[in-house]
């Protein structure tokens, strides 16, 4: 046990990817392979600074273009040399993929509104968002085993399924996933380890973590 509030107080920080062109025009990206634009680039060498800060002693990816280079920026700061992992992807959308907010309400509007009631739906003919936690949070708690005592870990991915991970690492039911909001681009969340496992610290940062003083903590 480490500290009295036991576990080994270990840190997982699940960082999104910079801002994308298709993020711009509110296009279901998924799966496909969209670049950084130069503001997305900026985003991530910002965000890099202010966790590089943090010392994390491992860095794992998603193996898509924007997030690659999002980790690139962090990896260069530190050191670190990037695992990347295709389970981190993001979630599959099939027909949904490509098509903007509005396309997908008006050609899957039912779909649509199924899946936001939080019932299992294989959006465009993909996954499901247990599927994706079942492929992403095993990835998560593979490294983050492998941390020291106190150690931290950057999971660099897309938003979908960093709040998937998340809703799975804390226990909660799926159709509950819903609750956490999502991430704007190169924001993180936090997970510290506590005696009965992980709990949220920290949901859609910009600035670095404080420490919770309070009767709370």
């Amino acid at each position: 046990m480490n500290g009295s509030k036991g576990g080994r107080g270990r840190r997982v920080i699940l960082w999104r990817h910079g801002q994308t062109s298709w993020n711009l025009e509110r296009r279901f990206q998924g799966t496909t392979d969209i670049e950084l634009t130069a503001d997305g680039v900026a985003q991530a060498r910002r965000s890099a600074r202010l966790l590089a800060s943090l010392r994390p002693d491992a860095i794992v990816a998603s193996d898509l273009r924007r997030v690659v280079a999002t980790a690139g920026e962090l990896a260069s700061l530190t050191g670190l040399t990037v695992s990347y992992d295709s389970a981190l992807r993001e979630t599959y959308a099939g027909a949904w993929q490509g098509l903007t907010h509005e396309e997908i309400v008006e050609r899957f509007g039912e779909q649509y509104q199924a899946w936001k009631r939080g019932e299992p739906v294989r959006r465009g003919g993909g996954e499901l968002e247990t599927e994706v936690a079942d492929r992403a949070a095993p990835v998560v708690l593979r490294h983050a085993d492998k941390l020291p005592d106190g150690g931290t870990l950057v999971v660099v991915s897309h938003g979908g399924t960093i709040r998937t991970t998340i809703g799975r690492l804390l226990g909660l039911e799926a159709h509950h996933w819903e609750g956490l909001g999502g991430l704007s681009n190169c924001c993180w969340s936090v997970l510290g380890e506590g005696a009965r496992g992980w709990r949220l610290q920290e949901h859609n940062a910009g600035t670095l973590p404080e420490p919770v003083l309070g009767d709370d903590d």
